[in-house]
């Protein structure tokens, strides 16, 4: 019977390449020149780390690190940015967690929506991600097709298609 796996997983080679390139630009910008702006990447916590003297300096490493995680074709939906944190002496930090694996309530959301949309197929739930089985290939890709259009506020990949 045929199936796939619909994930929600971000390359973690392509983020380091990111961060790397960040660093690169962060060095040669004119307006961080005797800065101590940092940009670290934690790949156990998944998290990245921004951190500068001012909140305006943290805003510019956040445009540098978005705009090249995008060019790295990291999907941003996945890229939680949150609130930035002001300490009494000024200095700046501010995480952008990256999301790996869909959460319970994502989950919960696409198997509804599957279901909604009135296709013969079944979904279930492993662990971080969600199993869609057919009879017919056709009825699968119908399925993607269905759930490309649609917006669940993380990015969906496509996996194991199967016969």
């Amino acid at each position: 019977m045929p199936s796939f796996d619909i994930v929600s997983e971000v390359d973690t080679q392509e983020i380091d390449n990111a961060i790397n390139q960040a660093r690169k630009e962060l060095v040669t910008r004119f307006d961080f020149k005797g800065s101590n702006a940092e940009i670290n990447w934690d790949a156990k916590a998944n998290k990245i780390v921004l951190s500068a003297e001012d909140a305006n300096r943290v805003k510019s490493l956040e445009e540098i690190t978005v705009g090249k995680l995008a060019k790295r074709n990291v999907d941003l939906r996945n890229v939680d940015r949150k609130k930035l944190e002001i300490s009494p002496l000024g200095h700046a930090t501010q995480d952008l967690e990256i999301k790996q694996g869909l959460d319970g309530e994502k989950a919960k959301e696409i198997v509804k929506a599957i279901k909604a949309h009135e296709s013969k197929v079944q979904s279930t739930l492993q662990e971080r991600q969600i199993r869609v089985t057919g009879k017919k290939r056709d009825d699968l890709q119908n399925v993607i097709q269905f759930l490309r259009s649609k917006d669940f506020g993380v990015g969906l990949a496509f996996k194991n298609f199967r016969d």
